[in-house]
């Protein structure tokens, strides 16, 4: 969940780099882990893993801006995903989405 997450936003920025696209958009594919933790004691490690995706594409998305940059970076969870994706990429360039979350109505949490 970390390091190939990593691996491949190191990997999208470099391209976009060397082809000068300077509009671009990195899509982080996270879950509702990444923001609590459950009363499961199986699941710690992977909301864990959650929380450092949460972390890596916020962080990503301050670099950029010090880059002073217009790619922007966004991290969103599965539920409705290809909605919200669409979405993310119809945004204007000067409107940065940092964080979808999704839910179904009934979720209490």
């Amino acid at each position: 969940n970390v390091l190939a997450l990593s691996i491949c936003t190191r990997e999208a920025y470099q391209s976009m780099k060397e082809r000068n696209v300077d509009d671009g958009h990195i899509i982080n594919i996270n879950s509702m882990s990444g923001h609590r933790v459950l009363p499961l004691s199986v699941t710690h490690f992977y909301s864990a893993t959650k929380y450092a995706v949460t972390a890596l594409t916020e962080g990503l998305r301050q670099e950029l801006r010090e880059a002073q940059t217009h790619i922007r970076a966004t991290c969103l969870k599965p539920e409705d995903v290809a909605e919200a994706v669409i979405y993310v990429l119809s945004t204007p360039a000067h409107i940065q989405i940092g964080d979808i979350q999704m839910r179904p109505t009934e979720q209490v949490t």
